[in-house]
């Protein structure tokens, strides 16, 4: 069936899996797909894109539920290809009185049946017209006019999950919506969650649509009002010496300085590259993580003996009584 994506496979979880597994799992795998850490692969991307719409359906209670029952019918012969073959099966939506027959065959994709499954055809439980008199000005008669009401405006909202990356830098962005609409929006940068945005004429009849920003979670940074905290991992000559390493920011790679003798879990400021809030731009923290190798090529290992030989600093002076 066209469009059908299974979110399960995607994420390499099982059905059973539970909130927790579903956001281990995409945090591993959006850590692994990240385009910082995949610079110009375009398949890591298109992958990372991926995740965090599986992520995004899998770890609502609500979406998960639907799309379980969605996904059955996929499985049904004549359903996938949406062509020639006409399977029925019967199903009762939560506003039908009573339970009929779908012919699969008519829906030509996987959102269509969605939206027919949801309800969402305004034409579905219309009443038949009544017979038009083809000539009102017969005599006996006389024509009749009628006002029909039209449909009041009502204003909807809808929630929208943004990559931390895209929120901060805004931008036009293509959009699908639960009710399977496409809708091209334009986002201003510096986006948080709980902010609102106003699509004129998009909601329900005629009324505006409000989309609820919720930042999704960034497997290396995590924001504290306009501050960005991120853990660097430095090598034990890296800490002793110090000097230019490159560091991840919101911008991209930047190089920053690293003072001789830094100690693991010091934080270092990058001044300017945090987020952007209320027309300010925050600082990046970094947190430092000396790591010790855990495997040693000879010559790296004959050059940590010669160190211990000749080094004077003994960590352990203080201690002698």
């Amino acid at each position: 069936m066209q469009n059908f994506r299974n979110y399960y496979q995607i994420l390499g979880i099982p059905k059973t899996a539970t909130a927790e597994e579903i956001k281990g799992a995409y945090r591993r795998m959006a850590r692994q797909y990240h385009p910082d850490l995949n610079p110009g692969d375009k398949t890591a991307e298109e992958t990372f894109k991926d995740v965090g719409e599986a992520y995004e359906i899998l770890s609502d209670t609500a979406k998960r539920a639907k799309y379980d029952q969605f996904s059955q019918y996929w499985k049904q012969n004549g359903f996938q290809t949406g062509g020639s073959a006409t399977r029925t099966r019967r199903w009762s939506g939560s506003t039908r009185k009573a339970a009929e027959e779908v012919d699969f065959s008519q829906y030509r994709d996987f959102n269509t049946f969605v939206d027919q499954l949801l309800n969402r055809r305004e034409d579905a439980d219309a009443s038949p017209r009544p017979p038009v008199n083809r000539d009102p000005y017969r005599p006996g008669t006389n024509k009749t006019a009628y006002t029909v009401p039209r449909p009041t405006p009502r204003n909807a909202e809808a929630r929208l999950t943004v990559p931390l990356e895209k929120a901060y830098q805004g931008g036009r962005e293509r959009i699908r919506l639960e009710d399977g609409r496409s809708l091209e929006v334009s986002m201003p940068p510096g986006m948080v969650s709980g902010q609102k945005i106003r699509l004129k004429g998009q909601g329900v009849n005629g009324g505006d649509l409000f989309l609820k920003i919720e930042l999704a979670p960034h497997p290396l940074f995590n924001l504290q009002g306009a501050d960005v905290y991120c853990p660097i991992p430095l090598t034990p000559s890296e800490a002793i010496l110090g000097g230019a390493i490159e560091v991840p920011t919101l911008d991209g790679l930047v190089k920053m300085m690293v003072p001789q003798g830094v100690r693991s879990g010091q934080k270092l400021r990058m001044a300017g590259k945090g987020y952007l809030l209320d027309g300010r731009r925050g600082d990046q923290i970094v947190e430092v993580q000396v790591l010790i190798p855990q495997e040693l090529s000879p010559p790296e290992k004959e050059l940590y003996e010669k160190l211990r030989q000749v080094e004077t600093f003994n960590p352990r002076a203080d201690l002698m009584p």
